[in-house]
């Protein structure tokens, strides 16, 4: 039989990796309607230049993104 401790540390890391992977999707769902907005606006006659700060806050996304993901990956989730 397992132990009571062990058992409930191993549950904690399982909800863990299910909180960081849920925040992982919900990011990228932020960071692509970000992005469809700035397409939208392009198309829609906005410059790229004065959509640079949204851009610039896709890219950031996806930077914090990506160590989120490698950190997960590193503690084997």
């Amino acid at each position: 039989m397992a132990s009571p401790i062990l058992q409930q540390l191993t549950d904690q890391v399982t909800n863990t990796t299910g909180v960081e992977q849920s925040a992982i999707v919900l990011i990228n769902g932020i960071q692509a309607k970000i992005d469809a907005a700035v397409a939208q606006a392009l198309e829609n006659g906005a410059t790229a230049e004065q959509l640079q700060p949204i851009s610039d806050l896709s890219t950031a996304m996806e930077t914090q993104t990506d160590a989120l993901a490698a950190a997960i990956q590193a503690q084997g989730g």
